[in-house]
């Protein structure tokens, strides 16, 4: 069953197809939500978020025009919404941050340099990303993460897709120039090392 016939029959009663349409997208659109709120350290609130997404969704699929966008754009909309509403909230709340702690886990075999290495080049590229301004940061991550084409982030933005081609271009320079000093430093490091043995 396509989305749309889904769509078609959800809205005339058989409600329950509509956690069919939750299992197709709820683990994309829980990594978008939960990219989204990295940067302000508010990721352990993703799930919330998502779940508030899906019930958005439903609660207005009675006003849901396939002609206007896809059913995952639309979705895709909506859960931007919900997380840029709530980091709003947030900030006016004034609410401590909380870290989550959540890091990479290097499998057993890695030697120790090499696992905190490949952590430390994560966390960099992940903190790169959460300094870009929100809609950069929101383009990169639906075409890198989610793989969405240009005109699907393009119409989640509320942009023209040369915006969009735009913002992933600067995003993209943007994340270089941060992680540049970085790399510089390991590789000179790494050649004085082999220098004196």
């Amino acid at each position: 069953m396509t989305d749309s016939q889904m769509i078609r029959d959800i809205k005339m009663g058989n409600v329950e197809l509509f956690s069919e349409l939750m299992r197709r997208y709820q683990r994309k659109i829980l990594a978008f939500v939960y990219h989204m709120l990295k940067s302000s350290h508010l990721e352990l609130m993703a799930e919330d978020l998502c779940s508030e997404t899906f019930y958005k969704a439903f609660k207005s699929l009675h006003s849901f025009r396939e002609v206007d966008a896809s059913f995952s754009t639309w979705l895709y909309t909506i859960a931007r919404n919900t997380v840029l509403s709530e980091l709003r909230k947030q900030r006016s709340a004034n609410v401590p941050l909380e870290e989550s702690g959540v890091t990479p886990v290097a499998p057993i075999e890695v030697a120790p340099e090499q696992a905190i290495l490949r952590t430390e080049k994560v966390e960099l590229v992940r903190e790169a990303i959460n300094n870009l301004p929100e809609k950069q940061r929101s383009a990169l991550i639906l075409r890198e993460y989610d793989q969405l084409d240009y005109q699907e982030i393009a119409d989640i933005l509320g942009q023209s897709v040369s915006s969009v081609k735009s913002l992933l271009f600067r995003a993209r320079s943007s994340v270089k120039v941060q992680l540049e000093p970085y790399f510089y430093e390991l590789t000179y490091e790494e050649y004085e090392g082999m220098k004196s043995k």
